[in-house]
């Protein structure tokens, strides 16, 4: 029994993931002789891993089972990175899903034949590794997926239901000889530990499945409670959280709170060792001590009575310098922009610099000069966003402007009079790897 498509994406195109396997032979077969899936602009992705020696013959295998059910298929193929650290079944994994998602148009629904044996197995897995409820409820039969959905109809079907509808139909299928491999977990699991477990509990395989459907339902409401911890310690800039109020959450609501702020910035996911990090060392530094936690190309920060998230940038090199006229963005070395708006170039070329130590400034409404250090202090300037923190400067060293935070008072005066201002612009958002479903 296949579980509904939502009722406003009834229409939606479909794109299945077509592997040649039994499973996805099955349900590939059930939606094309379904007029009411047909209709939906039905095609495949077969994902080309090269792999194994007859990658090929499986690719032509898929391409004949779909000219037969009139099904475009799209063969993709990717390299998959056997040197990631994460193995060789989940770095596969990963470039299956990145092609994929790569590929989904706005709006369309990704078509899965994960089935309810698989729901078991990710349910152990999950269980044999601490998960919480978020992580024992296992496979959703309906997401949100890049740029449009991700369904997977035959969660609460079993294999064994698979197999008697494609011997019935006489379909041909793929045998991966790589699902043989006991060296796999999810293999260990299917093959050693499922086939004892229902000796002794026929259900075993069910009650797993109901038991993931139970944590989706208890993950739900804690999200909703989640979500207003959330609001009650986000500040206006969405990089930021109130640690005082983090601290008046309980320490399981704390951490819950913390995982869904840095999903919600599209970090990487917050390991347990960073969350102990967080808990132990950041929320209770001194205000001043700078405290952080680094991971997988990002950062958490505390500084005053705030924690700062974002990707991990490096600061400008002591040694830049670089002339510039505003008439076009001037690039930073680590990849952030300055630019002049309102008006077509500064008035006579400049020299764009990294931060020395000691540089003074003469503000607006000021005869003296102040230090740089103490007026970004005033500003509430972070200290890592001082490290990358461009400065303008006339040939004769004379400071003008600290990135867009800070002018002098000439060059203020003069951007006032020409209706113009410097803008300075983060380098784009890197691009990170998530584990999948």
């Amino acid at each position: 029994m296949l579980l509904p498509l939502p009722a406003e994406h009834h229409h939606a195109p479909l794109l299945l993931a077509f592997s040649g396997g039994l499973d996805s032979t099955a349900l590939l077969h059930r939606l094309a002789s379904d007029p009411s899936f047909h209709g939906n602009n039905l095609h495949a992705v077969h994902v080309h891993h090269g792999l194994h020696a007859q990658a090929d013959a499986w690719a032509t295998h898929c391409q004949r089972f779909c000219d037969t059910l009139g099904v475009t298929l799209h063969v993709v193929r990717v390299d998959v990175a056997r040197d990631s650290g994460e193995g060789l079944e989940a770095a596969a994994r990963q470039a299956r899903y990145a092609a994929i998602r790569d590929m989904l148009a706005p709006g369309e629904v990704l078509v899965t034949a994960h089935h309810r044996d698989d729901q078991a197995e990710t349910f152990l897995l999950r269980a044999l590794r601490a998960s919480g409820p978020d992580g024992l409820a296992a496979m959703r039969d309906w997401r949100a997926f890049a740029h449009g959905w991700h369904w997977r109809p035959l969660l609460r079907t079993p294999r064994s239901a698979l197999l008697a509808y494609a011997e019935r139909h006489d379909l041909d299928w793929i045998e991966d000889p790589s699902n043989a491999d006991a060296d796999f977990d999810r293999n260990f699991l299917r093959q050693r530990v499922l086939p004892l477990l229902r000796e002794r509990w026929p259900h075993a395989d069910a009650a797993f499945a109901r038991s993931a459907e139970l944590s989706a339902e208890a993950s739900g409401l804690l999200a909703e409670e989640d979500a207003h911890a959330l609001a009650t310690a986000a500040t206006l800039d969405a990089r930021t959280l109130s640690v005082s109020a983090l601290l008046a959450l309980p320490a399981p609501r704390r951490s819950r709170v913390l995982r869904r702020w840095i999903r919600r910035l599209g970090l990487p996911p917050l390991p347990a060792e960073g969350l102990a990090r967080i808990e132990t060392e950041l929320l209770p530094a001194r205000a001043d001590a700078e405290a952080r936690f680094d991971w997988h190309g990002a950062t958490i920060r505390r500084w005053r009575d705030l924690l700062h998230a974002s990707v991990l940038h490096p600061a400008l090199p002591a040694a830049w310098r670089q002339d510039w006229d505003g008439r076009l963005p001037l690039v930073l070395p680590e990849g952030s922009t300055l630019s002049l708006e309102g008006a077509n170039a500064l008035p006579s070329p400049v020299q764009a610099h990294a931060r020395a130590g000691g540089e003074r400034i003469v503000l607006p409404g000021r005869r003296h000069s102040t230090t740089l250090k103490n007026v970004l202090l005033d500003l509430g300037v972070p200290p890592w966003t001082r490290d990358v923190l461009p400065l303008l400067s006339t040939p004769a060293g004379e400071l003008l402007a600290a990135g867009d935070l800070a002018y002098s008072a000439g060059f203020d005066a003069w951007l006032r009079e020409h209706g113009a201002r410097l803008v300075w612009a983060p380098p784009p958002q890197k691009t990170v790897s998530f584990p999948f479903e």
